[in-house]
């Protein structure tokens, strides 16, 4: 059966309720063909986020309101070890304390700060390098970044880029470990493999339909950010959550965004993930839709990206290009029209200019 994890509005509940409704949710689980395998807790914020096998989402909403009547907000079908990675456990935590009655009653938050890592397209580095001097600079920058993973206590979630997404429980932690990392690289490799660093903190479910996925999207978009190769990018929530003294005593390798600026970062990409593949979509086209005026556009990118706003687009379609090439592998007049180019030619010149080859010798270059 599929796994779902759904989150619950609780404000005002304590440890001692909570248990009290898993409870009941565990009595009446076999009637509803569910497993109810463990929750998360955070009396401050207020809310819970329940995991349970079920067969789907109607059997979880279901049990819920027949036993304790708290519906769910959302429900995403999850991957279990991938919750493993980014939360350490799918059952009740082994410490938890016990009453008298056999209630299990714990709290423990579901907020994680979530580390990015970027680095350039293996194929393109290939490109760059040959085959064996890639191999080994990738080999020297996971061998760095595992040892400070282990240092820090990071969680490692598999996924199937080529960077990594890392779990902390702690923004010190997070940062600390990213700062080391940055540390421990060469200037040299960091500039061979474009290698970035971005922190994003949240929890497992807002309003994407993967878990953590708002994080981990708003800690890519960070590596985005024109800055040196030796900072590292953290989002407003992270930079708020350290020791002053710790951002004081980084100030020349940490960066982060001025509130307003991170809110337009969000706006932005999540008007170019909805417009990208239209070819009609132009600079006018994203003014409207961002609301602003083409200069106060113009200023605003090229201060966040040091790109304009067509620029800007151009970067984000070419991108996108080369995640439908690794995808579908389709050609090269296809993936023009698909990532909203109009002419095959102009797609060429410009994907040559970014990347170094050719389209169609990308394609070779990936079905070799």
């Amino acid at each position: 059966m599929p796994i779902y994890m759904d989150v619950h509005d609780v404000s005002g509940a304590e440890a001692i309720d909570l248990a009290e409704a898993h409870r009941k949710d565990m009595l009446i689980q076999g009637k509803y063909h569910c497993n109810c395998m463990t929750y998360w807790f955070d009396e401050v914020k207020g809310n819970a986020f329940c995991l349970i096998e079920a067969p789907d989402k109607l059997s979880m909403t279901g049990m819920h309101k027949e036993s304790h009547g708290l519906v769910p907000n959302k429900i995403i079908e999850v991957n279990n070890d991938v919750v493993a990675a980014f939360l350490g456990r799918t059952g009740d935590p082994e410490d938890a304390e016990i009453t008298d009655t056999g209630l299990k009653i714990f709290s423990e938050t579901a907020f994680r700060f979530i580390l990015v890592t970027e680095l350039k397209d293996p194929v393109l580095l290939q490109h760059d390098l040959g085959a064996r001097k890639s191999a080994d600079l990738v080999e020297r920058l996971n061998a760095v970044i595992r040892r400070e993973l282990s240092a820090f206590s990071g969680r490692e979630v598999e996924h199937a880029g080529n960077g990594f997404i890392v779990s902390f429980t702690s923004a010190v932690k997070a940062v600390s470990c990213a700062l080391a990392i940055q540390k421990n690289i060469t200037a040299a490799d960091k500039k061979l493999a474009s290698f970035k660093i971005g922190i994003g903190a949240g929890d497992p479910i807002e309003k994407s339909d993967k878990v953590f996925g708002d994080t981990i999207q708003l800690a890519s978009h960070l590596c985005t950010v024109s800055h040196n190769n030796n900072q590292v990018l953290i989002s407003t929530t992270v930079k708020d959550m350290l020791p002053a003294d710790l951002v004081r005593k980084n100030k020349a390798a940490i960066k982060s965004l001025q509130p307003q600026d991170e809110t337009f970062l969000i706006t932005l990409f999540a008007i170019l993930d909805k417009h990208w593949q239209d070819s009609d979509f132009g600079v006018t086209e994203f003014c409207t839709a961002i609301s602003m005026s083409k200069s106060q556009l113009y200023r605003k990118t090229i201060a966040i990206w040091d790109l304009s706003p067509i620029q800007l687009l151009k970067e984000f379609r070419l991108n996108k290009a080369v995640e439908l090439l690794k995808g579908h592998r389709v050609n090269v007049s296809q993936t023009t029209f698909d990532s909203g180019f109009t002419s095959p030619s102009y797609f060429t010149k410009c994907f040559k200019k970014k990347f170094g080859l050719l389209p169609a010798n990308y394609l070779l270059r990936l079905n070799a």
